[in-house]
């Protein structure tokens, strides 16, 4: 094998060199990258670099000739993936044992079992609402995290794992949405449509638009909430607070009442401007009309859930319209129902085709 240059993809702009040669060149250990690294084999721009070094688009990197190893697993795949990120060299490969086949010099047949991966994938494919060569939209059911944390062993974070391309190139979360809100998450399937779907959703180009079930009808039927939110340590949840305090951030929602169950309860429809933490769960308690089946924010008092009903969040990430990454096109994706909304808007008497009155509500 000869020395070869190769050129950093726009979409790599800012990528580590080691996490480049982990994608581009998956067999090459880390402990030979820093050797190769060491002894001035490998160089960016004709100059020595690190590990760490950061690498922007249209620079070129020297490849010396590489010593091919055999294919590694997806399991020691991942082993050394994660070792990268603690900045540690990935455990040595276990030799394979010989089996009888192999010592009479037979080609054994390949046994394939189901993976994780394998479960992981085929449940991603099943939430999928829509997909394309740079943007996944997937509908999280009731229940499942979007990411891990204390306890919280299968979120879907973990699950994209199983969709990691032959390019290494792992999807993306673009924004997040509480484990029990149901609803549109939106991934991203390279760097480059991650980057430009993040700046949208902070340029608040990316309309949001959620259903929720509430005790109640509130008044008027579309109106404005603008508050202040903080953290409350102690509560685990979000208060409204004053303008000024330390750590609170101005939250701005929308919100339209679709239809009734004579006064006792309403479908909203409810548009975030901002994108704070539990921002619709919040503002929702804070004019009076607390989601229904919220463990943290339902403060009626003496309040009984109607039968019929499952005491589970009523909040679903319904629609999500956002310019495509490539800017040719709008993505615009719905979700349905999760089951305890759908027995409750049975229950009801409401009709999910109902016009959403929040759609064209103001941006600010």
């Amino acid at each position: 094998m000869a020395v070869e240059t190769r050129r950093v993809d726009a979409d790599e702009e800012g990528m580590r060199l080691d996490r480049w040669f982990k994608t581009h060149y998956p067999d090459l250990s880390f402990g030979h990258l820093q050797k190769l690294l060491r002894s001035g084999q490998v160089r960016v721009e004709g100059g020595r670099v690190k590990t760490n070094t950061r690498l922007s688009a249209g620079q070129a990197i020297r490849i010396p000739p590489l010593e091919e190893k055999p294919q590694l697993s997806a399991a020691e795949h991942l082993e050394a993936e994660e070792a990268l990120a603690r900045g540690e060299a990935p455990p040595p490969r276990a030799p394979r044992a010989p089996s009888a086949a192999d010592q009479e010099g037979l080609a054994a047949p390949a046994v394939r079992r189901a993976s994780a991966d394998d479960k992981d994938a085929r449940a991603l494919g099943d939430m999928t609402l829509y997909e394309d060569r740079d943007v996944l939209v997937l509908n999280k059911p009731f229940g499942l995290a979007v990411q891990g944390g204390s306890g919280t062993y299968r979120h879907v974070d973990g699950m994209l794992e199983a969709l990691r391309g032959s390019d290494g190139q792992k999807p993306r979360l673009v924004h997040r949405i509480d484990k029990d809100t149901s609803g549109i998450l939106l991934v991203a399937k390279t760097r480059l449509a991650a980057s430009t779907l993040a700046k949208t959703f902070r340029s608040r180009a990316a309309r949001k638009v959620y259903w929720a079930l509430v005790p109640g009808v509130p008044r008027p039927a579309q109106g404005r909430i603008s508050t202040y939110l903080a953290k409350d340590e102690a509560a685990e949840k979000m208060r409204v607070a004053r303008h000024g305090e330390d750590e609170a951030s101005h939250a701005i929602s929308y919100y339209a009442v679709v239809d009734h169950a004579a006064q006792k309860l309403a479908w909203l429809s409810l548009k975030p401007v901002t994108g704070r933490t539990h921002q619709l769960r919040a503002h929702a308690a804070h004019i009076g009309h607390p989601i229904v089946g919220d463990p943290k924010y339902f403060n009626v008092e003496n309040w009984p859930l109607p039968g019929g009903l499952q005491n589970r969040l009523h909040l679903l990430a319904r629609r999500l319209v956002i310019p495509h990454p490539r800017g040719d096109r709008l993505i615009d994706v719905s979700a349905p129902l999760p089951p305890h909304m759908q027995q409750s808007w049975n229950v009801l008497g409401f009709d999910a085709s109902h016009y959403d009155p929040i759609v064209d509500a103001p941006e600010s």
